[in-house]
């Protein structure tokens, strides 16, 4: 199956360049996604071919309205959205992507993406259009396009055949709950700095312990709060106690 991608913006040409390199644009060649970046100035109706208008009840900035992306999302999806076809709206105000939400959208059918400009959106489309609400941190960004694109680049890489290696994303930062461990390439020692005898040694065993005990002290100081959900969910459950009688 081909995860087909939709972007709704006002700027679809810096979508459609910033995918035209790199494995995102090996796996649209290859077949195993198809992106297509929508102009949301197509689907108004009039002759200045204007998205936004003036915030009701007054303050800065334009606000983008409702219409055009209503009609965007009937045109290019009018089968309407489903569990496989969801509508996500980029937003400082969404849920926070995460490698987890990037593989359930790598095994998607449809994937529709709103990417906002200006003051922010009218809530209609929040409430009445999208299905989800994402937002890559807690910081605010110019639009949505950006954001856009890390969603497709981190699901599509997630796409069996995608990377040269399959294994690489098995080994990424978040798989397991860890962070990914140190890489070195060759010289083994740069400028007096020396690669660790454990790579250069030829067990694969000691290599891969070692690995392990690297991606666990990455994760246990630079992110502890991943660390303590995967030592919750290894830690074994305690069996419930037999009720007392009497």
């Amino acid at each position: 199956m081909t995860l087909r991608i939709d972007v709704i913006t006002i700027f679809p040409e810096l979508i459609r360049q910033a995918l035209a390199h790199g494995i995102v644009a090996r796996a649209i060649e290859t077949g195993l996604v198809r992106v297509a970046a929508h102009d949301l100035r197509t689907f108004t109706t009039d002759r200045h071919r204007r998205v936004d208008d003036a915030p009701f009840g007054g303050g800065p900035g334009m606000v983008m309205q409702a219409e055009p992306f209503f009609k965007a999302v009937e045109a290019v999806m009018p089968e309407g959205p489903s569990s496989s076809r969801p509508i996500v709206l980029l937003s400082p105000r969404g849920e926070k992507f995460t490698h987890v939400k990037a593989r359930d959208y790598s095994n998607l059918e449809r994937l529709v993406l709103l990417c906002g400009r200006y003051e922010g959106i009218d809530e209609r489309v929040r409430t009445h259009l999208a299905t989800a609400e994402l937002s890559l941190g807690d910081f605010v960004l110019m639009g949505g396009e950006v954001p856009a694109l890390a969603v497709i680049e981190a699901s599509v890489r997630l796409i069996p055949g995608a990377l040269g290696d399959d294994e690489s994303s098995e080994q990424d930062s978040f798989e397991n709950g860890l962070l990914d461990h140190p890489h070195y390439t060759r010289p083994a020692d740069f400028r007096g700095l020396k690669v660790p005898a454990v790579l250069l040694s030829g067990d694969h065993a000691a290599i891969a312990a070692w690995r392990r005990q690297e991606a666990s002290e990455a994760t246990r100081s630079r992110r502890p709060d991943l660390d303590a959900t995967r030592v919750a969910a290894a830690r074994p459950r305690e069996s419930a106690k037999p009720p007392r009688l009497g």
